[in-house]
């Protein structure tokens, strides 16, 4: 199979260097993220385009999925490629592809030519449009708004028919902007926020302040990993986990309630900055929006930047929550959103809406800082695609096979189900995913034994390390060699 992937119009924009930057970066991403899927996959980087191609016929849609989650792709087509012939050969080539298809459709043939050729690219249209028209059961031709565009490339020799045609993500590649850290606390706002930064081609480390203690970071693991492995996989980037239970603590003791939202944001940011520092990074991104709760106002936004020399970038600034919602389904992570395990923060029952500066800082004077500087230093970093090493999944036993009579359990996302279906011979499997899994669980046997599976690993054994934390000893990892 071959495929053809046109980049992102603002890269074809860009001066002659730029441009040349930003297509070694995609080629190099797409290389690396195919090379998981076929390990002899050929992709070649021309002026305009990439050229993918495998033998792996059957691997068809793992390549579409991850080419259409890869930045910098507009778009690319699945195409059929033949040596060039005559007009009749083009034409019954295409015939042969797309005469099926037709039956009952109005169409139109577009054609793209490069090279020195006896006929013109109107000629072939016309020729093959013709042709397909008398030799087909299609409704008609009709050049505007039609059923089917038939796509059809001739370069020097060469005749590309297009079979399929994919939507891409946009933006530019991963690893050609400067890197970013995105505070996300699981929830709709910070999902999305992050998803746009990776979408824009932005490396984007995740940052995350732990109020609620295993299972909230375990919830919030999960949606990162799928944020990452869905569109940021090309880049190893980390999850940074800052225990904030202390500095809750010593804000719920010294603060007054109205201030208190205020004054959170500006420890996290305190802290996100500290922290950009030791990793080189110049931007923080919050998922924060105009008005949606008391602490974004203008004015308390305006308050909250101003202990922070970073650059604060906030790309849902003015969406609509229900616009975000959307997206988030879009996206693939409503289901996080929607089941995050809930956590006790810092809730004010009169926040101020303009929170004035020397009121903050007088508030502030009564904080204990090196509460902070506990947390800031106890803060844990872990390249994202280790998170399966950490102490807590240590713990679970992985074993390569169903053991006994023990029931699989596939905690996948649906998408992910469908596109590998999980067989085994002859133990039961349930499909739970993730997001149900924590509520369901206690209402399963608990005199069986469950074994967890997801793709890579990690996912299942980040639930399993969660059960066991929970008191369920019943629970460990079938992760096949």
């Amino acid at each position: 199979m071959k495929f053809i992937v046109k980049f992102f119009p603002e890269i074809t924009i860009k001066s002659k260097p730029v441009r040349k930057q930003f297509v070694r970066h995609l080629t190099d991403n797409v290389r690396s993220l195919l090379r998981q899927i076929d390990a002899e996959v050929k992709v070649q980087r021309d002026w305009d385009k990439l050229v993918v191609e495998s033998q792996q016929e059957e691997k068809l849609q793992r390549f579409v999925e991850t080419l259409s989650h890869t930045p910098g792709i507009a778009y690319f087509n699945e195409v059929s490629h033949y040596p060039l012939g005559d007009l009749h050969d083009i034409f019954e080539k295409t015939k042969l592809l797309w005469g099926e298809r037709l039956a009952g459709k109005t169409f139109a043939v577009r054609c793209k030519r490069a090279g020195t050729h006896a006929f013109s690219s109107g000629e072939i249209e016309r020729y093959v449009g013709g042709g397909l028209n008398q030799h087909t059961e299609a409704k008609g031709v009709q050049l505007k708004n039609p059923d089917i565009t038939v796509m059809l490339e001739v370069r020097d020799e060469n005749l590309y028919i297009t079979n399929c045609r994919y939507e891409g993500l946009g933006g530019f590649p991963m690893g050609s902007l400067d890197p970013v850290i995105s505070l996300i606390s699981g929830g709709f706002d910070s999902n999305v926020a992050s998803y746009l930064m990776m979408k824009r081609g932005l490396r984007t480390h995740f940052l995350f302040f732990n109020l609620g203690g295993h299972a909230h970071e375990i919830g919030v693991k999960e949606v990162a990993l799928y944020l990452w492995q869905k569109y940021g996989a090309s880049h190893r980037v980390r999850f940074i986990s800052v225990p904030f239970d202390g500095v809750v603590g010593e804000i719920l003791k010294k603060v007054d309630n109205s201030q208190m939202g205020v004054i959170l944001k500006r420890m996290m940011l305190r802290a996100a900055t500290t922290i950009a520092d030791d990793m080189g990074v110049q931007a923080v991104v919050t998922g924060e929006c105009i008005a949606q709760v008391s602490s974004q106002t203008l004015t308390n936004l305006s308050v909250i930047d101003s202990v922070t020399n970073k650059l604060v970038l906030r790309p849902l600034i003015t969406m609509d929550k229900p616009d975000i919602v959307k997206l988030s389904a879009e996206i693939g992570t409503e289901e996080f959103a929607a089941s995050m395990p809930e956590y006790c923060g810092v809730i004010s029952v009169k926040p101020t809406t303009k929170a004035k500066p020397e009121k903050i800082e007088s508030q502030e004077s009564r904080f204990d800082f090196a509460v902070l500087e506990q947390a800031i230093a106890d803060t844990r970093l872990i390249n994202i695609d280790e998170i399966d090493l950490d102490e807590q999944i240590a713990e679970v036993e992985v074993m390569p096979f169903p053991v006994g009579e023990s029931i699989v359990i596939d905690v996948r996302h649906p998408t992910e189900r469908e596109l590998q279906p999980l067989k085994l011979g002859q133990n039961e499997v349930l499909e739970i995913p993730f997001y149900e899994l924590h509520s369901q669980y206690e209402q399963l046997d608990q005199a069986q034994h469950y074994m967890l599976y997801c793709e890579r690993g990690t996912m299942s054994r980040l639930h399993a390390s969660h059960l066991k934390h929970e008191g369920y000893h019943n629970v460990s990892v079938y992760r096949p060699q």
